[in-house]
């Protein structure tokens, strides 16, 4: 029996929207969960109501939202909080499509670096505009840290801006590495319990209790972590969001 941990990150097309060229644009998996995440979101959000004793639902949505608001004002401030929708939006987008990737046979968008990859670079151009826009050329300070002396200090200014413009890197391989590496770990472990199963008969059924306990164990953790990643992402968000409102700081 062949264990294929790589075969569950398979883009597949489900139907052609149109033609740009030679290229086909498809409604894809991918586009799938995306949409599935964003309606299990709104669902949340639209139907948890306003009541004086919240229900599950709106106690949900009460603790995500003070969870994400608490977040930005211990890193950014208040003058943090207008960019709480796009926070908002960014954490709970990955944390509910990573915890739906967790459920078999589904599809983890994450764990494609072009789906993190994109929203590290919205990220990092509303940084940059936005420091900008509003400090002008007083934004560059985040370039020249306070008390380094003047011979090292254009080294530590190259290393400072080679550093900023990494930061879409760091950001969106933080996110697809760790989603890909749980998935794949899961498929190896369920997959050989399978395999004792199959192959050595009822031997390979008892043989494969530790490996089943493993991978119960390590479907636990990626519930954590698809919850961990989702908040890391969040507050780099923020802490990268401070440098544009507070350059220099």
């Amino acid at each position: 029996m062949k264990i294929d941990p790589i075969h569950q990150f398979n883009i597949e097309p489900l139907f052609t929207l149109g033609h740009i060229g030679n290229h086909t644009i498809a409604f894809t998996n991918s586009s799938l969960y995306m949409l599935i995440a964003v309606a299990i979101i709104s669902i949340l959000m639209l139907a948890s109501g306003s009541q004086l004793v919240p229900g599950r639902l709106q106690s949900v949505a009460e603790i995500s939202y003070e969870f994400v608001a608490s977040t930005i004002r211990s890193t950014a401030g208040a003058e943090g909080m207008k960019f709480f929708p796009l926070i908002f939006s960014l954490f709970m987008f990955i944390c509910v499509s990573n915890l739906v990737g967790i459920i078999p046979y589904t599809f983890t968008v994450s764990s494609h670096l072009i789906v993190t990859a994109g929203l590290a670079l919205l990220v990092f151009f509303t940084v940059l505009i936005y420091g900008v826009a509003k400090n002008g050329v007083k934004f560059f300070k985040i370039f020249v840290p306070h008390g380094v002396p003047g011979y090292v200090l254009p080294l530590v200014m190259f290393i400072e801006v080679l550093s900023f413009f990494l930061r879409p890197v760091s950001h969106s391989i933080r996110l697809f590495a760790n989603m890909l590496a749980g998935h794949i770990a899961l498929k190896v472990f369920a997959g050989f319990v399978a395999m004792l199963g199959f192959s050595l008969g009822a031997i390979g059924w008892v043989g494969g209790v530790l490996p089943l306990a493993l991978t119960i164990a390590l479907y636990a953790l990626e519930i954590l972590v698809a919850f961990l990643q989702a908040y890391v992402f969040a507050i780099l968000t923020c802490i990268y969001l401070n440098d544009a409102i507070h350059p220099g700081h």
